[in-house]
């Protein structure tokens, strides 16, 4: 699939692009909003990732017209990181909204996750080792022991990320960048708050859990059991 990536600062490009073509997507890039109207029409374009801050023209005007002519996903990632910002991007059209600094790792899993809603797969369940914990990503549905186990969005943001990706260490600000259902401020406590949630409804022993693990002083790991 083909990602467009439109910004101008040249080192967000080329971070961008590294870790989409490592993720195995064709990338093409530029730092005009003219320009990336006239490459998402005629290039065979799969999503869009799109500053706001553009040297011709607003990134929200850019995404106010490709919406008039084709419903391609757009992640917006800008500097811009006020609520009215946030509102206004999504409200425009973005299918995401990420926040720079920006974790690569991050945007490539929202990518992916946008695309996923565009291209529904059936098939697409991570389950553990063990058997014992199935996740639907496109259903949303999670099953423990057999069981229905009943997620809010949040919490199945949460997990769906750190499922996707066992044993990589996920940051309290990483997480939060993952779930864009909670408030900004005091997000750290609430990040704490929804991972011992999510303990509760998934773990034998939420006090030693064994698939949700801490990183002292690091953040949260997701990780199976051992057989």
């Amino acid at each position: 699939m083909k990602v467009l990536v439109v910004d101008d600062e040249p080192k967000i490009v080329e971070i961008v692009t590294a870790y989409l073509q490592k993720a195995g997507y064709m990338v093409e890039s530029t730092d005009s909003g003219t320009q990336a109207l006239a490459m998402a029409q005629s290039h065979d374009v799969d999503l869009v990732v799109l500053d706001l801050m553009l040297p011709d023209m607003n990134g929200l005007e850019v995404a106010q017209l490709l919406r008039e002519t084709r419903h391609v996903p757009i992640i917006m990632l800008t500097a811009r990181s006020s609520e009215a910002d946030v509102i206004k991007g999504l409200r425009t059209g973005a299918d995401d909204y990420i926040i720079k600094p920006f974790s690569p790792r991050i945007l490539v899993a929202r990518v992916e996750s946008v695309l996923r809603r565009q291209v529904p797969n059936h098939a697409d369940e991570i389950c553990t080792d063990d058997g014992k914990i199935k996740v639907n990503l496109m259903t949303r549905e999670v099953r423990c022991h057999g069981e229905t186990i009943e997620l809010t969005k949040t919490e199945f943001d949460l997990l769906e990320v750190m499922i996707r990706h066992p044993k990589q260490i996920f940051s309290r600000e990483q997480l939060i960048q993952t779930t864009r259902g909670i408030d900004y401020e005091g997000m750290d406590r609430m990040i704490d708050s929804h991972i011992k949630n999510l303990r509760k409804k998934l773990e034998v022993d939420p006090k030693s859990p064994h698939y949700i693990k801490t990183a002292t002083g690091s953040g949260y790991f997701f990780t199976e059991v051992s057989a």
